[in-house]
């Protein structure tokens, strides 16, 4: 059927919406980066992005999950290279190459600049404001560890790798990189030479590796 005038009319809001989404997103992260958690109201944010403070409320239901939707954009959309973190994790059949690859992506998403002083804003916070730990944590990136579980699961049913818990693997492979990426580069303060991503990520990878070896026995 052909599309009526209020089909073409709706046809872009969906469009809109995630244009506003994306608005206010970039917003709250720039209002809490200046103004701390406890500083940063919604108001702002919502003058800031240029929408109304329901708008805001409509998409994230309060400054709390507000700043959870800020953590876990910070490194992806936000970031330099939004499109390669929306993309699928790389699956070649190669467990290094893929999971150095993988580990690459997410040391450049925890290091990004607008991530990692979020990162330090919550640490400075921490003491006033606990609850932001919590929201810390789960502001890990769902989608990409869900892929590397995934993965890991599919190494396991082939054989190739021996990984009882895939979820437990795919999170601890993810804290490895982000801890290590924090320690070398003082929580962001200092860039990270580009070679060393690869070198940090592919050194993250043997241990994973070398922990889940394929049991040989028969």
């Amino acid at each position: 059927m052909p599309a009526t005038p209020a089909d073409a009319a709706a046809a872009p809001r969906p469009r809109r919406s995630e244009a506003k989404r994306e608005a206010i997103l970039r917003a709250a992260l720039a209002v809490f980066l200046r103004e701390g958690f406890a500083g940063a109201s919604v108001d702002t944010v919502a003058a800031t992005a240029g929408v109304g403070k329901q708008t805001v409320y409509a998409h994230f239901g309060d400054k709390e999950k507000l700043f959870l939707a800020a953590a876990q954009a910070a490194g992806g959309l936000l970031g330099d290279t939004p499109d390669a973190w929306r993309s699928p994790l790389p699956a070649t059949g190669d467990p290094r190459a893929d999971l150095t690859a993988a580990g690459v992506r997410i040391l450049r998403a925890v290091l990004a600049p607008d991530a990692a002083a979020l990162h330090r804003m919550t640490i400075a916070e921490l003491s006033r404001h606990p609850e932001l730990q919590r929201l810390w944590r789960e502001s890990a990136p769902r989608g990409t560890l869900d892929d590397l579980a995934a993965y890991l699961a599919d190494r396991d049913r082939a054989g190739e790798l021996t990984v009882p818990d895939p979820a437990l693997a795919a999170r601890q492979f993810a804290l490895l990189l982000a801890t290590e990426g924090r320690v070398r580069t003082l929580h962001g303060t200092q860039s990270l030479p580009e070679a060393d991503y690869t070198r940090i990520a592919a050194e993250t990878t043997d241990l994973i590796l070398r922990a889940h070896r394929a049991d040989d026995r028969p």
